[in-house]
């Protein structure tokens, strides 16, 4: 007996129906742990949902979140728990790999309601990242440490070096970039760099970290929660807020993308170049669609890489795409990380991108873009595995 084909997809199966956050801080200098973080933005989204948190039944997270579900699921109170997921790897790039888990743990029926999220709290327990006290290496870091390459910054400025030494892309590119997060940041009182503008002056005085990236290229540390609510698309009528659908998301990288050391094949790139077409071929989708990108800096060249690799120009295009005037909001060709993203809001490690990427689509952001039926995110640009996420309004189902 042939079984009748069913289509595989997220689109307009799950909504996001609350987002929740706690105050933003500078590495180290949140007053709270980092599990009250956690339930601090829970708390919030549920509250922006009208939801009771003890209807949650599953969490999902990445990075090696260290606030865990069944920890949280009882200090929430909730009836049962039925899904806990985890995305490995990539950091920042399973931001919107944790959200397409938890929509597929709804869709497969593993639970009705997933709350996703990132917590961290730097004081309690070190900067993110930072090489101390270890014995033992492996993996990249065994070809890398020996060299003394052990900051990010060294390691991804190799690749961006050579993408704009391959398609011709110049600092002005990079600095536009800063310069929107920046723009938007001003207009965005959660933002840790609200009230610091940044002019062009500015940054080109600011000190290099590691050539391409001045330091106004590199993301912010912080401290802080973010989370977000979501349930079946039957239900998603049923709470406070404009319900937002997840039209699409894709998660990984293509052909040996995680060769070491800095050996793969297409190394001057972002890990997009397989990514991208099966977000599109998911939504149903193309850039010309697309309203506004919320796109992880974790630095500013690996934002040029992801918006070529998703078809918003061409590398040799970037130039002339990549200035100030075409990255703001609200009229902008492409507004670009509209609440300030990592650079200038918070580094929540990239999820506070998923939160405006919601409010885009509710019609809720402090820098409000014209059209706002459909928002892209980009996680984890040069990481593997990178994840993406396509989030759109009622009208585009």
């Amino acid at each position: 007996m042939r079984r009748t084909e069913i289509q595989r997809t997220l689109r307009g199966r799950v909504a996001v129906i609350g987002i929740g956050e706690t105050e933003y801080y500078r590495h180290g200098a949140s007053p709270d742990p980092e599990f009250k973080l956690a339930l601090k933005a829970i708390l919030a989204a549920c509250e922006d949902a009208g939801l009771d948190p003890r209807e949650i039944d599953g969490f999902s997270s990445y990075s090696d979140d260290r606030s865990e579900a069944s920890r949280l699921a009882a200090a929430l109170g909730t009836h049962r728990l039925r899904t806990a997921t985890m995305q490995w790897g990539g950091g920042g790039g399973g931001c919107c790999a944790a959200v397409a888990n938890a929509a597929a743990s709804i869709v497969a029926g593993l639970a009705d309601c997933v709350v996703v999220f990132r917590s961290l709290a730097q004081g309690q327990y070190g900067r993110f990242g930072q090489t101390a006290g270890i014995d033992t290496i492996s993996g990249e870091k065994a070809y890398l440490m020996p060299y003394g390459v052990l900051a990010p910054p060294q390691r991804f400025a190799m690749r961006v070096q050579r993408y704009m030494y391959e398609h011709g892309v110049r600092q002005e590119a990079l600095r536009a970039i800063a310069l929107a997060s920046y723009h938007h940041a001003q207009s965005n009182s959660r933002a840790v760099m609200h009230g610091k503008p940044l002019d062009a002056a500015k940054y080109d005085a600011s000190r290099w970290i590691a050539e391409p990236f001045h330091l106004y290229d590199c993301c912010m540390e912080n401290d802080g929660a973010a989370a977000l609510v979501l349930v079946a698309e039957e239900r998603a009528a049923d709470f406070r807020q404009k319900p937002v659908y997840v039209l699409g998301a894709a998660m990984g990288s293509g052909y040996r993308g995680g060769a070491i050391p800095h050996n793969s094949p297409r190394y001057a790139s972002a890990n997009f170049d397989t990514v991208a077409p099966d977000l599109y071929r998911m939504a149903g989708l193309g850039p010309s669609d697309i309203g506004s990108v919320q796109s992880y800096e974790n630095f500013t060249g690996g934002v040029v890489m992801a918006l070529a690799e998703h078809g918003f120009f061409r590398p040799e295009e970037a130039n002339d795409f990549l200035t100030l005037e075409n990255l703001i909001a609200p009229s902008g060709r492409l507004p670009l990380n509209t609440s300030g993203g990592n650079l200038a809001e918070c580094y929540m490690h990239g999820f506070e991108l998923v939160l405006e990427a919601v409010r885009q689509v509710r019609g809720t952001s402090t820098s409000q873009v014209k059209r706002n039926d459909v928002a892209m995110v980009i996680g984890g640009p040069m990481v593997t595995p990178a994840s993406n996420l396509l989030l759109g309004s009622e009208a585009m189902l």
